[in-house]
């Protein structure tokens, strides 16, 4: 950072004290941790010499918070992939079921922004298109945090809601799906290859707030990538030219991700595993009725407070999904 010109490229200067910043935090983290232990050590000789229940009582306590601390920081510090750092750009689309999925596609935004919102992460709507009657058809956030992509990469995945409806004048029971994609957002110096031939790019007005916000222009943007048909809008910013750099570093993710699973494929391959991808196979089941049950079909992680997930609290899925990776 003292270096003569550093502060001639702003972005680049910027990523740096970002990284430094993260380091930072690591070490104090690591520095209170270790501070906390060697207060019970001292408070466990005392417990041994007075045999105090309270202070017993309150050591237990402490003893339990500095454990879900420590494993918090450890899995901050496995989180060590190539972009695991990165922020993270996260789709949900709402699969058949009419109003029913699109509602559980609403549920699923506002999960996720809680859980963000708790590990003190920004969020950005990037793209967002109401259902018909009620919830979403469909949504893109980038969600901006240091490993934030580290984290959410353990949500990529099908996502199955079983309730009464109560979209139902009959009261059944309704299963809906949910897509979570999750991919990183690059920036501009990254390198994957992409061809102005391969690219489709369509303006359209962008949706949103009416009144004085109501944007008149075509800045919305729309790009296909013709090669693998993958697509991605974005209308968050004012700018046509904004839009289309932040819809070609979605495109960029999308296509990082693409490679990483066709990767995974090709080892299931040599294995002789066959995963079919597709609706049944989802990641997570979310039961309201006849029982209450949160279930990860991949670790077998489950809980019973069905609210406290729904409101953020999602940490023992991705802490458990992602330990289990490192194996």
């Amino acid at each position: 950072m003292l270096a003569p010109g550093f502060w001639d490229d702003q972005r680049k200067a910027q990523e740096v004290i970002n990284e430094l910043n993260g380091l930072k935090d690591q070490v104090q983290t690591f520095t209170s941790l270790e501070k906390a232990y060697e207060d019970l050590e001292l408070a466990y000789e005392l417990v041994k010499e007075e045999e105090d229940k309270e202070l017993k009582e309150e050591l237990e306590a402490d003893l339990k918070q500095l454990k879900t601390k420590l494993n918090e920081f450890e899995l901050q510090l496995l989180l060590s992939g190539p972009y695991d750092k990165n922020n993270a750009i996260l789709e949900l689309h709402p699969g058949a079921g009419g109003t029913e999925s699109q509602d559980w596609g609403a549920m699923l935004l506002r999960m996720y922004t809680r859980w963000a919102e708790k590990k003190g992460f920004k969020v950005e709507t990037l793209d967002y298109l109401p259902g018909d009657e009620a919830g979403i058809k469909s949504v893109t956030l980038l969600i901006k945090g240091r490993n934030a992509y580290g984290y959410l990469k353990a949500e990529k995945g099908v996502h199955r809601l079983v309730r009464i409806s109560p979209f139902d004048a009959s009261g059944r029971r309704h299963t809906s799906f949910v897509s979570c994609e999750v991919m990183p957002e690059f920036d501009e110096d990254i390198q994957i290859e992409i061809r102005p031939e391969e690219l489709k790019i369509d303006t359209y007005r962008s949706s949103g707030a009416g009144g004085q916000h109501v944007n008149t222009t075509d800045s919305a943007v729309r790009i296909t990538h013709l090669p693998t048909g993958i697509v991605v809008t974005c209308q968050s910013e004012r700018s046509q030219i904004q839009n289309r750099e932040k819809a070609l570093n979605m495109l960029k993710g999308k296509l990082y991700q693409r490679k990483l699973e066709e990767q995974e494929r090709q080892l299931n391959e040599l294995r002789g595993e066959q995963k079919e991808i597709g609706w049944g196979n989802q990641i997570r089941s979310y039961v309201f009725h006849p029982y209450s049950l949160v279930k990860d079909h991949r670790t077998n992680v489950e809980t019973g407070n069905i609210q406290s997930v729904m409101d953020g609290e999602i940490d023992l899925f991705i802490d458990a999904y992602l330990r289990s990776q490192l194996g």
